[in-house]
């Protein structure tokens, strides 16, 4: 199988780890930097350009791992790939539809898939009566777009968060309000999902001066096991929004788990590192897998 793996960096960990088990199982595997891609169009097949190569048509599969930074021109690249036929781990518009969290939230309502109750407005008038919707006090203030808990606030009371809010407006900054869930105490659960399964999960938990849990942001990761229902809820979030292969994050609430973030192009060091499950040999399980069905077509 010949497999591209999309990165900016041969060095970053997930890079490494992907390449060197697809190697390790006998494919031939390149590391392109899809920023020093570029696309031409003419009747006919679109091509592909890497280093002044048409790439287009000398490949079984793409993985994707686009960084935010580079969400444009990123999808633009997977998208072609996909035109051309071509098998992925992570469509373009599963990877825009996760990148963006309004984007998510609306696709998570419309497949009745369970998460923190949030508001998105820009109403400065009614803000007030808004915030009346959600329970307690404090509540989470989120940017569109961040990743690693970069963007996400907590303001400890409503007084607080709309002082924040107004801030953000006055700056054109459009955000989300969701409820605090207090019984989470600062834990959140990460699946990994590969294909139709969970191959590994962990808990994040804060570090007591942060209640965000991310593991970039000092909190601390280590092996658990998912009930049935978080693994379904995980699985469906996955599949539903065009992501083969994903990070689902969840917290578990007095209503059930609750799907918090979706990631398409989740690290695999922190979970890898607690979990001892090899994350990169599943994802290159799966594509073998998936690219002879295609092929068999």
């Amino acid at each position: 199988m010949k497999i591209y793996l999309l990165s900016v960096s041969g060095k970053l960990y997930s890079t490494q780890r992907i390449f060197n088990e697809a190697s390790r199982r006998g494919h031939y595997i390149r590391i392109v930097d899809h920023m020093k891609c570029s696309l031409f169009f003419e009747k006919g097949a679109p091509k592909i350009y890497f280093n002044q190569e048409n790439i287009a048509d000398f490949v079984d599969a793409i993985i994707p791992r686009i960084g935010a930074s580079f969400t444009e021109h990123g999808v633009s690249i997977v998208n072609q790939f996909e035109k051309n036929g071509v098998f992925n781990s992570a469509s373009a518009l599963g990877i825009i539809r996760s990148r963006n969290k309004l984007l998510t939230l609306q696709h998570l309502a419309k497949h009745n898939i369970p998460f923190p109750k949030t508001i998105y407005s820009k109403n400065k008038a009614t803000l007030k009566n808004q915030l009346d919707l959600l329970s307690g006090e404090k509540c989470i203030i989120k940017f569109l777009e961040g990743t690693h808990g970069l963007g996400v606030m907590l303001a400890e009371s409503k007084k607080s968060a709309i002082s924040i809010i107004e801030t953000m407006h006055s700056l054109q900054r459009p955000v989300l309000i969701q409820e605090f869930v207090e019984e989470a105490k600062g834990e959140d659960l990460r699946a990994y999902v590969v294909g139709n399964k969970v191959v590994a999960s962990m808990k994040r938990s804060s570090n007591g001066t942060d209640f965000r849990s991310n593991v970039h942001r000092g909190g601390s990761a280590t092996p658990i096991k998912l009930t049935d229902e978080e693994k379904e809820i995980a699985i469906k979030c996955a599949q539903s929004l065009g992501l083969h292969v994903a990070g689902i994050d969840l917290i578990r609430s007095n209503n059930g788990p609750l799907v918090i973030e979706a990631n398409s192009s989740a690290g695999l060091e922190g979970i890898e590192g607690a979990t001892k499950v090899n994350i990169a040999g599943e994802i290159i399980k799966y594509l073998e897998r998936n690219v002879d069905e295609v092929s068999k077509r």
